[in-house]
């Protein structure tokens, strides 16, 4: 095992080739970062909120405005399906779960055919409608949400949003955001790097819900500002406060869409293209057909109108431009807002602050110090007991564990915590652990009799397996703390889980190939540590 293999040579250079070059970069500005040529690496390390400073939004889901948005949809499906099969509709009584539907009792079994495919929607889990349909008296139809669909809404809202909430953020290019869920309906976001939290806050905000309706030409604007809103239809204002009705139901939603980009219109203006899915394709090329040619269509984000303009063809491969007066700014910001997709409820912000990096540059300041000091009592330490070879062989594998460290944070692009500095320390800490354990087993040989050969043979093959013991244990705890924990837990065992092998490497492989070196240079008669 103390062979000098030419693999095990290699295999060192290479960790000491690929450590310095992606190390490196953590010594430049990014500035000079930027000016590398394009096959360097570049990646630093990324540090987290509580080292740099950023910016803290506690966001709670509005999970009750969304059972509503739910419900009205619900009431809308049912007006549809009823007007679509011609049966005359009594009145709608709404409930907590859903509604009951009033018909005049020769039309309940038409009625209920009509509104028997609302039922059969897929499940919140696949498994099971979400909705029923049953009859009530003579004259009645029941059409309500199930208990598990309810109960289910407000967690997969909360998951949905922590998704969508990821994304957006990961659009603005921050690196490493922590974006966790606190109690039920409430979500943490730490954006290392961002100092605005206020303008953090109006780009995750955003519910994003783009919506194509038509326009109802069948009555008028002043009767609905009147007070005369008819049944199936809304009002709906612009940036402008220009008032717009327009029919309830949603033709094509923001859900049907698959890609949205800057584009620009036929005056050469910034625009906002986008595609539709397959399903998507279908509804919007109905809804472009040629018995709608002439009329009005309005495109709805977030309750707004934004265009409203008049069909005049088909379009049925799904893609258009949405045109506006948008500049380039507000089209970017638009585009990455549907691209990241719609929150499925409101978010509101229970607290913001900025975090300032003062407290992580007073721990970078006494992390830097600990381990200066660690590093020179391990130094003196392994010196001490096992003089300059076997001790200075120790400390070589101890500066390449740190360039290894460095280098694969750098190429995960974990983030450094405070309680990851922790790690760190801990990990250099216990790094020549191995060391002492090869090199007291050396000891013992060597003075039981054996040869030096023998000897460190025997140290690296009978100390193995307390190493291997030792390590698998602490790689078993920092997974414990790593899949149950969060945050800062989480960055504290990715730290210690990368010092493990890294510690392992340095300390095992890189003092076989010294040790080896040296003994087929100066073919020793004793061995120096058992003097």
């Amino acid at each position: 095992m103390i062979q000098l293999s030419r693999w095990k040579v290699v295999l060192v250079v290479l960790a000491v080739i690929l450590g310095a070059l992606l190390a490196y970069p953590n010594l430049l500005s990014p500035a000079q970062r930027a000016a590398l040529p394009d096959f360097v690496p570049k990646n630093a390390l990324n540090l987290g909120l509580d080292l740099q400073g950023g910016s803290y939004l506690l966001l709670e889901v509005d999970v009750d405005e969304m059972r509503q948005a739910r419900l009205d949809n619900l009431v809308e499906d049912v007006r549809v399906s009823l007007n679509e099969t011609g049966v005359a509709l009594a009145r709608i009584e709404r409930e907590a779960a859903g509604a009951v539907v009033r018909v005049a009792p020769a039309d309940q079994d038409a009625a209920f055919r009509a509104l028997q495919p609302l039922g059969s929607q897929p499940g919140l889990a696949g498994a099971a409608a979400e909705r029923t349909v049953s009859r009530v008296g003579n004259d009645g139809i029941r059409v309500v949400f199930t208990p598990q669909a309810l109960e289910q809404m407000g967690p997969n809202a909360v998951e949905q949003s922590i998704e969508v909430v990821r994304r957006r953020i990961d659009a603005l290019g921050t690196r490493e955001p922590s974006i966790t869920r606190q109690g039920a309906n409430r979500i943490v976001v730490q954006a290392p790097g961002e100092s605005d939290p206020e303008e953090l806050e109006r780009v995750i905000g955003q519910t994003a819900q783009l919506t194509f309706q038509m326009v109802d030409d069948e009555n008028t604007v002043q009767d609905a500002l009147a007070g005369r809103v008819p049944p199936g239809s809304e009002l709906v204002y612009d940036e402008f406060n220009t008032p717009y009705l327009v029919k309830t139901r949603v033709l094509v939603s923001g859900e049907n869409l698959t890609r949205a980009e800057v584009s620009t219109d036929q005056n050469n203006r910034p625009a906002i293209g986008f595609r539709f899915d397959g399903q998507g394709a279908r509804r919007f090329a109905e809804a472009t057909r040629p018995e709608n040619r002439g009329k009005l269509f309005a495109i709805i984000l977030d309750g707004k109108v934004i265009s409203a303009p008049r069909i005049n063809s088909p379009i049925p491969n799904g893609s258009g431009i949405i045109e506006g007066q948008f500049t380039i700014a507000e089209a970017s910001e638009m585009v990455n807002l549907l691209n990241g997709g719609a929150l499925p409820a409101p978010l509101t912000v229970e607290e913001r602050r900025v975090v300032t990096a003062e407290l992580g540059a007073d721990a970078v300041q006494a992390g830097a110090i600990s381990v200066a000091v660690g590093g020179v009592i391990i130094v003196a330490f392994m010196i001490l007991s096992y003089g300059w070879l076997f001790g200075g062989i120790s400390v070589i594998g101890l500066v390449l564990n740190g360039l290894m460290i460095i280098a694969a944070m750098s190429l995960t692009q974990a983030t450094l915590t405070l309680p990851g500095i922790a790690g760190l320390i801990l990990t250099f800490a216990v790094a020549v652990d191995a060391n002492v354990l090869i090199y007291e087993r050396m000891r013992d040989e060597a003075r039981a009799g054996r040869s030096v050969i023998a000897s460190m043979d025997a140290g690296f093959n009978r100390a193995m397996g307390t190493i291997i013991d030792a390590n698998l244990t602490t790689l078993v705890a920092a997974l414990i703390m790593f899949v149950f924990g969060a945050g800062p837990v989480r960055g504290f065992a990715w730290t210690l889980t990368i010092g493990v092998f890294t510690s392992v490497f340095s300390a095992v492989l890189v003092a076989q190939v010294l040790l080896a070196y040296w003994l087929r240079v100066k073919k020793p008669k004793t061995l120096p540590i058992a003097e």
